[in-house]
């Protein structure tokens, strides 16, 4: 179960950043489009990582995966496009420079 330990400081840090940006303009949007961006990445990461194992591509050794597979793909490869739908806008919107007369 390593990859699945290996996607939590990702989460984490998706998490804590984006909770950062909780107060700056445009919060209530930015999850909306963040929520249908996860929602296309994970339908992608789905077909094409299914794809790729079928082709034989890569392979996962059993004893470093969760077990729970979509298709072909384990459960812990659909992480990291759920972590990048939030953490990329949260950190573009932190690396924004307020406005004069924005709250803080």
């Amino acid at each position: 179960m390593m990859y699945a330990l290996l996607t939590v400081p990702f989460l984490v840090i998706a998490a804590v950043v984006t909770v950062a940006t909780a107060r700056r303009p445009g919060f209530v949007a930015r999850m909306r489009a963040s929520v249908w961006t996860a929602l296309v990445l994970l339908v992608l990461t789905a077909i094409f990582d299914n794809v790729m194992i079928a082709a034989d591509l890569f392979t996962y050794p059993e004893h470093l995966i969760s077990g729970i597979r979509i298709g072909l793909a384990p459960i812990e490869d659909f992480s990291y496009p759920l972590a990048a739908a939030f953490l990329v806008p949260a950190i573009r919107c932190l690396l924004t420079p307020r406005r004069a007369g924005e709250p803080s």
